[in-house]
């Protein structure tokens, strides 16, 4: 989206004063030690447990229904323990480490030391907008950083809580949030971070980098993609269904890492479908009524799901739903359903889903379904469902995700010791504990030279005695 001339000028007047009073803080005090890193962290920590009430309420008004439960534990939780871990291990992760000095240069010591970038811009979606603003603040904060944070204009509610709350707990030079529309996230994007974190979708994830371009600022880009499930064919297909459907329906489907699509051996599809009406209808009974399960964010959403879906019922394709409560699209309700072996060209192959329809298709054999996820653009996640480790490690041979979790979903991201990221149409860099800790500081290189040193043996002028040094050195 282009703004006008006059809303760029209004925009630039509110964030370059704010970007220019981070950065020049930066520059000011560009380091901080590990005691004033860790007041920060604890600082994020006690207010997000005080506000914890406010926090569920909020993005609860912003889906217009969400359960306090599974905020704290989607959200929540996994910041808490990311902060704890790096309150547990951050003094590790600052230590310089030693390098090896090249025989030539011995008796000098080298180093890196680490320090860091400056300013950190983190672009947050409204899916999952705690998390995904508030874990890469924890990591920004435990290298030394300052950050500016753009939340997402279809999560205002939250957006405008935490602006709120942040502005209570850290100077105006150390940690910042503004909301707006696409045109703010426009001219965000566009600023000259020292580093940027975006959260979203891969097109958008394209425009990013382009800004970013202008001025050489690194990027994470975690973009998403479809994430695929393999059930092997020695896997328990019950127990598959259960966790499957339980990383799907998570947040209505709207996460990024959730299971876009199933791939499991061919005449299999009816009876996972049957497993999965099972497990559905035990984890939200009474759908119509139910409270644990999250709507839709917003009607445009909503309406795209429902385009797919009916293009996919047109097309031919069996879409068996998981409950008996009808879709309501004035409280952007939608029941979740199976799709039963759908076309490629079809919507919901060619696009990341992003909520709770859930194609299955079956295979012939464990090549031809790995196959069917190399034939498309790498995804952020994986699963492999299989009790045999020769399949497993099959398939972990021969593709590429972001990441992976073996017989569940999700769990990987929620790991403080694991990186997370994309790899190719998915994203770029990593985050989440000391990768987090790695991807916001520069690894400085100290070459410590020894008043000893030979090296000055090399130089000129040159003579017999340095061409003899030379091709001994060069052998």
């Amino acid at each position: 989206m282009n703004a006008n001339t006059h809303d760029i000028h209004d925009i630039h007047g509110t964030l370059v004063p704010l970007f220019e009073t981070l950065r020049a803080a930066s520059r000011a005090q560009p380091a901080w030690d590990w005691p004033a890193r860790a007041r920060r962290l604890r600082a994020l920590r006690a207010l997000l447990l005080r506000e914890r009430d406010a926090i569920c309420a909020a993005i609860a008004a912003d889906f217009g229904q969400r359960p306090r439960q599974e905020t704290e534990l989607a959200e929540l939780f996994p910041v808490i323990s990311g902060i704890d871990h790096a309150l547990a291990h951050g003094p590790r992760w600052m230590r310089p480490r030693r390098r090896a000095t090249g025989l030539w240069l011995k008796p000098g010591r080298s180093r890196l030391l680490p320090q860091p970038l400056g300013v950190v811009g983190i672009v947050a979606p409204w899916n999952y907008p705690l998390m995904l603003s508030a874990g890469p603040l924890t990591g920004a904060l435990a290298a030394g950083n300052r950050a500016l944070l753009k939340t997402s204009e279809h999560a205002p509610a939250f957006g405008a809580l935490l602006a709120r709350l942040l502005a209570e707990t850290f100077p105006a030079d150390e940690v910042r949030v503004v909301g707006g529309d696409a045109a703010v996230a426009q001219a965000f994007v566009a600023l000259p971070f020292d580093h940027l974190v975006f959260t979203g979708s891969t097109a958008v994830g394209h425009a990013v980098m382009r800004a970013a371009s202008a001025h050489l600022t690194p990027l994470t880009l975690e973009l998403g993609g479809k994430s695929p499930v393999v059930i092997g064919p020695g896997a328990d297909l019950a127990h598959a269904a259960e966790r499957v459907l339980v990383g799907k329906l998570l947040n209505a489907g709207q996460t990024c890492i959730a299971p876009d699509y199933v791939l499991l051996p061919a005449g299999q599809e009816a009876a996972f479908a049957r497993a999965a009406q099972a497990v559905a209808r035990r984890l939200y009974p009474d759908l119509a009524h139910n409270r644990d399960y999250t709507r839709i964010i917003n009607a445009r959403q909503y309406q795209r799901l429902a385009d797919w879906l009916a293009e996919a019922e047109a097309a031919g394709v069996q879409a068996l739903p998981l409950a008996d409560a009808p879709d309501d699209p004035g409280l952007r309700r939608m029941t979740p359903r199976i799709l039963l072996n759908p076309a490629p060209a079809l919507a919901v192959m060619q696009h990341e889903i992003f909520g709770p329809l859930l194609p299955v298709l079956g295979y012939r054999s464990l090549d031809e379904a790995i196959d069917f996820i190399n034939a498309r653009p790498r995804p952020l996640a994986l699963y492999v469902f299989e009790r045999g480790q020769a399949a497993i490690d099959q398939v972990l041979a021969r593709t590429r995700s972001g990441g992976v979790t073996l017989n569940d979903t999700l769990l990987h991201v929620a790991q403080d010791d694991l990186p997370f990221g994309g790899v190719g149409a998915s994203g770029m860099g990593a985050y989440h504990g000391e990768d987090g800790f790695h991807s916001f500081s520069h690894y400085r290189p100290v070459f410590a030279q020894s008043r000893l040193a030979g090296i000055g043996l090399m130089k000129p002028p040159y003579g017999a005695a340095f061409d003899r040094l030379m091709r001994w050195m060069v052998r």
